[in-house]
């Protein structure tokens, strides 16, 4: 189902003139109201004059995270202040949190995104849609929620956390859409488990999982255990939160929403444009934002686009499912690890559950990889060779992946530290 077909289908030409009157704008509007873009811009020799074509984006600066933080709170603000009716910010668990402030119009553009997102994952008015994002400052709760009225669906604004109650929600108010992390779904189906719940009778029939990076075998393994359709959808706080791309019914990669989002891929090292096809780094600039606009902003995600046709028939260009961050990417003995690399190839094995853990160490100058996963009950029952001979075989395959060795240690179940929100994989103990 479309949401918005005018939209979703325009044509590539159609959509490079709608791109190029909203950049034209935005350039215009953030040069004479946020001193931390005209500096820039004048810095780098550009004026709004400069920009005719969504073509010339490239002329623009980049935006960093770091500078974000630096004009802490209001820096960015390209609105009135009291036409801001809503602020959202990011954790700030790593310094001062990067503030997104909405225009009513962008509460407005929120919606629609979150409505085309949910409707992408089959959601209707129909539906009642068990959000349990968490509410609050963190703009997951509130995107999802946004969405969820949009398209007129029933919400339930459960938010994170309580799972035994999450899961007496979904029974007795017959949720048939489940938003929340991956890793937090697959805990909620380990507790169902636990409390003999049979997730075959619960009428959840779609599931809209984003906030961390999860593989193809994830996605499996929570389809097999929720009994739903597991759709990916993607966004961060920083541009607007969730809302920026979204898989449709194909599940075959994220559609971006480049009415409002435009996206652009560049190697991280030389922050030039990658080939097609090419995997780099995600940049995206609010062309229509008013609050908070940002410009060509390094998102750190790794991911790579797909313009093919879709059969779904929407026209937007489509990004790979996250490969990896910039800033999260291991680099063990010089080479480029991703934790997502190592999933899939853990998922692949009978009797280990989706629960891992990355120790990295550095002994004698040499850097070494452990990974901690926990087994299911069966195969910890099983006799010690039986469990050796599975981690010799993982070893193996993740040698093959990565082309560096990692010494893999099967755990038992629950041995590793469960998370209702994003799951915290890596620990690094080298002092870099």
């Amino acid at each position: 189902m479309m949401l918005s077909p005018e939209y979703e289908t325009m044509s590539r030409p159609e959509l490079a003139v709608l791109q190029s009157r909203s950049l034209r704008s935005l350039v215009e509007r953030v040069y004479a109201r946020v001193p931390f873009y005209r500096r820039k811009m004048e810095a780098a020799g550009v004026t709004p004059s400069s920009i005719t074509d969504i073509r010339d984006i490239t002329l623009l600066p980049f935006t960093t995270k770091d500078e974000m933080r630096e004009v802490y709170p209001y820096g960015l603000l390209a609105a009135d202040a009291k036409d801001i009716v809503e602020i959202h910010t990011s954790s700030g668990t790593t310094g001062k949190p990067v503030v997104d402030a909405y225009t009513q119009k962008d509460i407005d553009i929120w919606s629609e995104t979150m409505g085309r997102t949910l409707s992408m994952a089959g959601a209707t008015r129909e539906d009642i849609v068990q959000n349990a994002y968490g509410y609050g400052l963190f703009t997951g709760g509130l995107g999802v929620h946004y969405g969820a009225r949009r398209i007129g669906a029933m919400v339930i604004p459960i938010s994170g956390g309580n799972t035994k109650r999450q899961l007496a929600v979904m029974q007795d108010f017959g949720s048939t859409i489940l938003s929340c992390t991956p890793s937090y779904s697959l805990y909620m189906a380990e507790v169902a488990r636990e409390e003999k719940i049979d997730f075959s009778k619960i009428k959840l029939r779609a599931g809209a999982f984003g906030a961390e990076p999860w593989s193809e075998s994830m996605r499996l393994e929570i389809q097999e255990k929720l009994h739903l359709k597991a759709y990916d959808i993607y966004g961060l706080t920083e541009i607007i939160g969730p809302g920026v791309s979204a898989e449709c019914e194909c599940q075959n990669r994220l559609h971006v929403f480049e009415d409002h989002f435009y996206p652009e891929i560049i190697n991280p090292a030389t922050l030039e444009p990658v080939a097609e096809g090419e995997a780099g780094e995600l940049v995206i600039t609010t062309i229509t934002k008013e609050g908070t606009p940002v410009i060509r902003y390094r998102t750190r995600d790794i991911t790579f686009f797909d313009r093919s046709p879709c059969p779904c028939g929407r026209t937007s260009v489509r990004m790979n499912r996250l490969l990896g961050r910039t800033d999260d990417m291991l680099i063990i003995r010089g080479v480029n690890v991703f934790p997502s690399q190592i999933e899939e190839v853990l998922l692949r094995h009978d009797g280990i559950e989706p629960h891992y853990e990355l120790h990295i160490e550095r002994k004698d100058n040499l850097d070494s990889l452990e990974v901690h996963v926990e087994v299911g009950e069966a195969l910890f029952s099983d006799e010690v060779k039986k469990i050796e001979k599975t981690e010799r075989e993982i070893e193996k395959e993740l040698r093959e992946a990565l082309l560096i060795h990692a010494l893999v240690k099967l755990v038992e179940p629950k041995t590793i530290a469960r998370s209702e929100g994003k799951a915290k994989r890596i620990i690094d103990k080298r002092k870099l």
